[in-house]
């Protein structure tokens, strides 16, 4: 009979496990979250939440269209206001929107049929290195006519628009700044005198960044990023801020743009009650507060405290964006291929 208890007992915690549901979640590749508030999400809804890192969210897009038939998850996060024209057309996301909305302003909801339910905000922009320029004595370019000449535009490094969500980001500025002939002709020009582009932000800001071991001392990251090397110093105190960031940004006129970042359920998802279920938690107070000192940007949801480094994270002053310009950025991508990336 001991036996036969042991085994039943076997049998049922089995069970149990065998019932715990697994939710598949698709994100970009600097996605990240609090692994208490995950496990108290499993706990929840007795489920397993499984990651997939999908590369830079321009990757992301591109595997996600290429296995539609067939998804590879439930849920996807990462996806932008800059990607979501392309996403809506490929018929990706099926829609739900959460409750929590609410407390997302107006202008930084992605979508009125709830897509993307926006997680998430943050402004790409130009960083630079402090101690090169304060070294070499070499002025700070004051615009992207003085960025694309030799002096600066050897010491630049983006990201590609074609892989990368920040590149696409600042591929649309400079599109909106000159319109498309200028772009392209002041791309060129950049590139012709040394500007650097790699495949995605991880490339260009942990490799080839100065900060970090490689020779450009200004990257296409986020406006927040000055607020991230302060954090991440040795010693840090919220109590004891140094008066200046080691990084600065470089706000010159048409070269940032506002992104939005959001969580939405693939059409085809074999869980899509947990599926609403994980979207409401990332847009859920722990997952929000969590956000700013996680993934330096802003959460969406309104009233969400801030830890005190984010006084380093200054906000650029947005140009209007010009009417049509996203609704089709995969033509401007291709666009900036042929004649930018392929230009002899």
């Amino acid at each position: 009979m001991r036996v036969q208890g042991i085994l039943t007992a076997a049998f049922l915690l089995t069970g149990v496990a065998s019932a715990q549901t697994t939710l598949t979640v698709i994100t970009h590749d600097s996605f990240d979250v609090d692994k208490k508030l995950l496990a108290s999400f499993e706990a929840a809804h007795n489920a397993r939440v499984r990651f997939v890192k999908g590369g830079d969210a321009g990757e992301l897009l591109n595997r996600l269209i290429l296995t539609r038939r067939a998804p590879l998850a439930d849920v996807v996060y990462g996806l932008d206001n800059s990607l979501l024209s392309r996403a809506r057309s490929a018929d990706l996301l099926q829609a739900y929107k959460s409750p929590a909305l609410s407390g997302v302003a107006p202008a930084y909801r992605l979508d009125d049929a709830g897509l993307l339910n926006t997680v998430d905000y943050g402004f790409v922009a130009l960083n630079y290195d402090r101690a090169y320029f304060q070294k070499t004595g070499l002025a700070l370019p004051k615009s992207l006519d003085d960025l694309k000449t030799p002096p600066y535009a050897r010491l630049t490094v983006v990201s590609s628009p074609a892989t990368s969500s920040p590149g696409l980001a600042f591929l649309l500025a400079t599109v909106n700044h000159y319109g498309e002939a200028g772009a392209w002709q002041w791309w060129r020009e950049a590139r012709l005198n040394g500007m650097k582009v790699t495949r995605g932000w991880s490339d260009a800001y942990n490799k080839e960044f100065t900060r970090n071991g490689g020779k450009y001392p200004i990257v296409l990251s986020y406006a927040s990023s000055p607020a991230a090397e302060v954090f991440y110093a040795d010693n840090y105190d919220a109590k004891k801020l140094p008066a200046q960031a080691p990084t600065a940004n470089l706000f010159l006129p048409g070269s940032t743009w506002l992104q939005l970042e959001g969580v939405g359920i693939l059409k085809g998802a074999r869980q899509p009650a947990l599926a609403r279920k994980f979207v409401d938690f990332m847009l859920g107070a722990g997952v929000q507060a969590d956000i700013p000192t996680r993934m330096w940007i802003y959460p969406a949801v309104g009233g969400t405290p801030l830890d005190p480094v984010f006084k380093f994270a200054t906000q650029p002053q947005l140009s209007a964006v010009k009417p049509g310009l996203t609704a089709n950025p995969q033509r401007l991508v291709d666009t900036w291929v042929t004649q930018v990336l392929r230009a002899r």
